[in-house]
């Protein structure tokens, strides 16, 4: 046998993406298949679109603020927060499908074969943001028959938003499902990480009141990625640019990715540390 017959065969772009596509596609048909998991996704933003917006409707006025040209009503206001908060807990319930895939499922596999581990858990990414992607837009559609109507270019326009956010938080959301090696343990986690991050942000509120009531609170409000995420997203929504927001939002996506990668790494990550399934390829 020749030298060249017994070296491994280079996988070529072509075998990329047909990787891609298939972790792709079984993402989608997942999401397909749990329709518990699609209503969900959707009942949690538009219980707190109904009820607690509702409540407060006239209770918490926002005044006119960027990027806003007139007063809004609460309702409108926190709509791009919901908007975030479904793909962060698409997010973690992607995160969590990674524990389950890695310990007995399609992910164990992949995770044994030529293709870079990098690119597996880059190409889990995209097919979790696709995913959440188009639970917002499910959620915009309900919303608009609650008057909830951005200009219509704002529905394109804050689409990069939404696939930056989504690889962010997905991205975090991988980086956590490194660190956990039950299932039953997730939970406590994306406690520990959703509400924090949720409610700690300007998701449900403006940042100029929670300064006027607590300084401390505001401050741990500028340093959270999620604040910056709602407020790309806002921005983006109608239709104009937060550089401070892209900025910080790319950057925690670089550094959450880096780190997840790393964690993953059979040679020097955690899984290597802690003896997972696949640490020695």
């Amino acid at each position: 046998m020749s030298i060249e017959a017994a070296a491994p065969r280079r996988l070529t772009p072509a075998a990329y993406f047909i990787c891609l596509k298939g972790i792709c596609w079984r993402e989608g048909l997942r999401f397909l298949h749990q329709r518990e998991r699609f209503i969900s996704a959707l009942v949690r933003p538009l219980v707190w679109l109904f009820i607690f917006a509702a409540g407060f409707r006239q209770v918490l006025g926002v005044s006119i603020i960027p990027p806003y040209d007139t007063y809004v009503l609460y309702d409108v206001y926190i709509t791009p927060g919901l908007m975030a908060m479904i793909q962060l807990f698409n997010g973690m319930q992607s995160s969590l499908s990674m524990v389950y895939d890695r310990e007995m499922g399609n992910m164990r596999v992949l995770l044994l074969s030529p293709f870079p581990r990098s690119f597996l858990l880059f190409g889990k990414l995209i097919a979790g943001t696709l995913v959440s992607v188009l639970q917002v837009y499910a959620y915009l559609v309900i919303a608009w028959f609650w008057d909830i109507q951005p200009p219509p270019l704002g529905y394109l326009t804050v689409l990069p938003a939404l696939i930056l956010v989504g690889l962010m938080l997905g991205a975090l959301g991988m980086l956590l499902s490194s660190l956990i090696k039950q299932l039953e343990n997730f939970s406590g986690i994306m406690n520990f990480v959703i509400f924090p991050m949720f409610f700690a942000s300007s998701a449900l509120y403006p940042l100029w009141r929670v300064q006027e009531g607590s300084p401390a609170l505001y401050y741990v409000c500028q340093i959270n990625p999620f604040t910056h995420a709602v407020e790309l997203i806002r921005f983006a929504l109608y239709g104009q640019m937060n550089w401070l927001a892209f900025a910080v939002t790319a950057g925690c996506a670089f550094v959450f990715m880096s780190a997840a990668i790393l964690a993953y790494d059979p040679s020097r990550g955690l899984m290597a540390l802690r003896g997972a399934p696949g640490a020695g390829a």
